[in-house]
Order: C-alpha cells, then sequence, then structure tokens
C-alpha cells in the first residue's frame, strides 16, 4: 500500500501514522511519512478487507474501510485531513526507510472469489491462467509453456526435466483449492521480474484467519460423461477411462490475532487413457497393418516369441504388449500446511510445507533408443512396445 496524506490546503503532512489492519486476521502494519507527505507499507498480506487509519497531531484521524489488495499491484491510497483539531497531551512519531515496492507492467489478477466460482475440468491452474487474453491455459503469446516462470510463495515451481508440455512438473504439484490468489505477467517492464520469456506466474498460498473455514470436496467423471456424436456421426466410446479427485482444506486459528495454521489435502486418481499413457494398438495376425482398427503391422507370434524367451531365458516379463490401455494408472497426492505467526508489529513469520507425489505411465517415444533414430514411434502401425518399456 502505497500513498500520501495532505491536509484540506493541499498541503503535505510529514510524520503522519497510518495503521493498516487486515481485518480477518488481525495482523497490523504500521508506518509513516515522509517529508513530502508519502507513505509505502511493503510486504502485506492480499486480499482483505483491510481497516486504515491515518492519525496526525492536531487534526482528526481518518479512518478507511473495506479496502482490499491484488497480488503484486500496489494499493494507492491518497488521504486528506481533515482540519478539526484535537488536544493532545503527547505524541511520539516513529519512522523508518523504506524500499519503494510499486510494481510496473499490465498484468492479470485471479483473486480467491473468481478462483471460487471458476468452472474447471481438469481442476489445473492452466484453467484459471486462461482468463489472461493471450494464453490458451499455460502458453502465453504463443510461447510453449516450458519458458513460463511459475512460483508459489516465491519458490519455483517450474518443469525442470521438459516431460511434457506443461510448465509445472508432473501432475498439478499444489491445489488450485490451497491458492489466495494468482497473478500472470507477459511483458513486464519491471527488472525485478525475470527468468521467462513467456509469462511470470506468481501465486501465493491462502493463510489461517481469526475465522475457522474449511471444505471438502470431490469430483467424478468417467466415459460416460464424453460425447458420443459429433453432427451425424457417432463415437466410439468404449474406451474405460475414469478420473476421481478427492480433497479437503480447512484453516483457522491457534492463537487469536497472533498464530493461525492452513492445511489442504488433495488426491486425483486416473484409470484408462485419461492416465497418460495409452496403448490401443492391437497386434497383426498376418503382418497387415490396419491403421483405421488400431491393428500394426507386427506379428502378434513374434510378440509372443520375444515374450518366452525374456521370461523362459532372463526371468523377465516385459509385460503385455497389448490391451493394457485399460489398465494405466495414474496418481497424483498434494498436501500443504501453513503457519503464520504475529511476532509483533515489525516481524512476521511464515512457515510452508508442501509434498507432490505424481505417478503416471508415458509411452516409450520414437525419438528414444541409440541411433539411428526411428521414424516412427514405438507404439504405432509400424512396431509395438511391451508394457514395462513405458516409464
Amino acid at each position: 500500500m502505497t500513498g500520501s496524506v495532505a491536509n484540506v490546503d493541499g498541503q503535505s503532512t510529514p510524520g503522519a501514522t497510518i495503521r493498516a489492519t487486515h481485518v480477518p486476521s488481525g495482523t497490523v502494519y504500521t508506518g509513516s511519512t515522509n517529508e513530502q507527505g508519502r507513505f509505502n507499507l511493503a510486504n502485506m498480506r492480499v486480499g482483505g478487507p483491510y481497516r486504515v487509519e491515518i492519525t496526525y497531531v492536531g487534526t482528526k484521524p481518518e479512518v478507511y474501510e473495506d479496502i482490499f489488495l491484488q497480488l503484486g499491484q500496489a494499493f494507492i491510497l491518497n488521504a486528506v485531513l481533515r482540519g478539526d483539531a484535537l488536544s493532545l497531551e503527547e505524541v511520539v512519531v516513529l519512522g523508518a526507510a523504506r524500499s519503494n515496492t510499486d510494481q510496473t507492467g499490465a498484468a492479470t489478477n485471479i483473486g480467491t472469489q473468481q478462483i471460487n466460482n471458476m468452472p474447471t475440468v481438469s481442476r489445473s491452474i492452466g484453467d484459471l491462467t486462461k482468463l489472461t487474453p493471450q494464453s490458451n491455459g499455460f502458453s502465453f503469446a504463443g510461447r510453449d509453456g516450458r519458458y513460463n516462470n511459475f512460483q508459489v510463495d516465491g519458490s519455483n515451481f517450474n518443469n525442470g526435466f521438459g516431460l511434457s508440455g506443461s510448465p509445472v512438473p508432473g501432475a498439478q504439484p499444489i491445489s488450485i483449492d490451497a491458492l489466495e490468489e494468482i497473478q500472470v505477467n507477459i511483458a513486464p517492464f519491471d527488472v525485478r521480474q525475470a527468468g521467462f520469456t513467456g509469462a511470470g506466474i506468481n501465486a501465493v498460498t491462502r493463510s489461517g484467519t481469526n475465522q475457522f473455514t474449511g471444505s471438502v470436496y470431490g469430483f467424478y467423471r468417467n466415459q460416460n460423461f464424453s460425447g458420443t456424436r459429433i453432427g451425424d456421426v457417432k463415437l466410439d466410446n468404449s474406451e474405460k477411462l475414469m478420473n476421481r479427485v478427492l480433497g479437503v482444506r480447512v484453516g483457522g486459528p491457534i492463537v487469536k490475532d497472533k498464530l493461525f495454521f492452513f492445511v489442504n489435502y488433495e488426491q486425483d486418481d486416473k484409470t484408462g487413457a485419461g492416465a497418460g499413457g495409452s496403448n490401443l494398438w492391437r497386434a497383426s495376425a498376418d503382418g497387415t497393418a490396419d491403421p483405421d482398427n488400431n491393428i500394426t503391422r507386427v506379428r502378434e507370434s513374434d510378440l509372443q516369441a520375444v515374450q518366452s524367451h525374456l521370461i523362459n531365458q532372463w526371468g523377465y516379463n516385459p509385460g503385455r504388449y497389448q490391451g493394457y490401455a485399460d489398465q494405466a494408472e495414474a496418481g497424483n497426492y498434494k498436501f500443504l500446511v501453513r503457519l503464520d505467526y504475529n511476532i509483533n508489529n515489525n516481524h512476521r513469520l511464515a512457515v510452508r510445507y508442501n509434498q507432490s507425489v505424481n505417478d503416471a505411465l508415458n509411452l516409450v517415444n520414437g525419438n528414444s533408443g541409440p541411433r539411428p533414430r526411428s521414424d516412427y514411434n514405438h507404439t504405432s502401425q509400424h512396431s509395438m512396445a511391451f508394457a514395462k518399456s513405458n516409464y
């Protein structure tokens, strides 16, 4: 929060005291104006509402209610003090030098209310970032999503291995039910924002308040929720799939106005083609491929011979060579706990622990293996791969 304080004549009021209180948690931020009558309160909690009280010797205090702060955007409050005189016995004004934290550049902010109300099929952060006009999810202005920089509470959550087109590693590393606000910057001219050529996605997690809040939620979807017809063309929906999401969150006070907690757990299970790797191809009886019916040119007798040799000679079972699409499973389990401690008006402590465990099947691709590399994928009309060759 930044701004200025002046009297009704437009003159600056150096030494005016600003006291901003985050009403839900009782967290207090204080500061004073400089010689030009300007002030800056840094590192405040996003959201609100805030109650701001401005006092100055010899004048009536000014109070502002229902102020809400957005992530990465400084709220500007230009206050005017009235001339009502007050009799004061003693006034002590304390000041401290603070750096300016104004952000520059256009940004999209997605707050708690939008997160709660936005429809999302995949429970993905990408469903929320689509609110940015230049985005289709994780791709911004046509740039690959792996060129983004995704941060949660200042920690990087980027896809360092690049195993998918998503900028986050594996599945979603954090539940959207644990997020307080998300900000998306595509072309900021603030030099402190760097490390990306796509977009900077900045998110902060929820914190506990003086009021106990929580939710229990669940989502379920299978092949019966998929469409079966496009115009006059009937689709084959015999392929089995399942997606189930279960979660819970709770937050509240441990010590009112001082110590707060927040906990979130979410479990996302998938079965079938929706779990990632899918082998819908079947072996051929005579070595002739039929791509329209998912039949490869690989003979079933050859696959059985290789499978038998590996089992009998080496004691290794490579798994099935077909029919394991409906058995593919993926699990994503994420847990977050956060503690916020208001030590005093000048010092605060926030401790956050989060864990994400992801397990999904990925088919071996055409670029894997020694040279010369295959011009075709290892699971296609030209070739077949056993289940255990996947990763």
